[in-house]
């Protein structure tokens, strides 16, 4: 992020094959006073060319673009860079968001979204959190249920937490806030930010997204519990 005067300025890099798609995010995020694009992008191979040139904090890529698409696009972008990924996906293509958790993208968001939604999302992950856009996290859940199969490994590493860094892990996946933990396990909001904190820290992950993926593929978490 760049600085002006107090504010800090976050850089994005959007990536759509729908110019009209990209005149309407430009315009929305540059009447932003703490936000702007940097670049643009018609497919995968320029957004990652252009994520290379402008090191933004922020790319929004579309998961469907030509040449190469948002998910490999968003492999290349997080093995070589700190930029922070969303995804912007639709309905029809719940096939790829199991992976692209898996690879460490930060957020989802439907392109339906309105755009107050999109600019909190862009605010929230470049400040260093993940979010699922709620009409995600159930379809999410679904592309994970859809592969049951436990990793062994990341069952294994289950076990270097404690019960309570379990017990928030499994309501992260479940898609519930700070708060909403904080009142379902009788805890000081501040301290379930501290469990959460050293849970992901043990577990090498970098945000809440990456915790969902994780409680579902080391088998903690299946879906349809509750």
């Amino acid at each position: 992020m760049t600085e002006t005067g107090k504010q800090q300025t976050v850089r994005l890099v959007i990536a759509d094959d729908e110019a009209m798609i990209r005149a309407g995010l430009r315009m929305l995020i540059d009447h932003q006073p703490d936000l702007e694009v940097v670049e643009e992008a018609a497919d995968g191979i320029q957004a990652v060319a252009a994520v290379r040139r402008s090191r933004p904090d922020v790319v929004l890529l579309d998961i469907r673009m030509p040449r190469s698409d948002g998910l490999e696009a968003a492999r290349q972008i997080l093995a070589g860079s700190t930029s922070k990924v969303i995804i912007l996906t639709t309905f029809d293509e719940d096939g790829y968001l199991a992976e692209a958790l898996r690879i460490g993208v930060s957020g989802f968001l439907l392109k339906v979204a309105p755009p107050e939604q999109l600019l909190a999302a862009i605010r929230t992950v470049a400040a260093g959190a993940g979010l699922l856009d709620p009409a995600v996290t159930l379809r999410v859940i679904k592309s994970f249920a859809q592969a049951p199969r436990t990793d062994p490994r990341a069952h294994a590493l289950l076990q270097t937490l404690t019960d309570r860094e379990i017990d928030v892990l499994r309501l992260v996946a479940e898609g519930l806030s700070n708060a909403e933990i904080a009142a379902r396990l009788y805890l000081g909001e501040a301290t379930v930010k501290t469990y959460l904190s050293r849970m992901l820290a043990k577990l090498s992950l970098r945000d809440r997204v990456q915790a969902v993926a994780f409680a579902y593929e080391s088998g903690l978490v299946r879906a349809g519990e509750r």
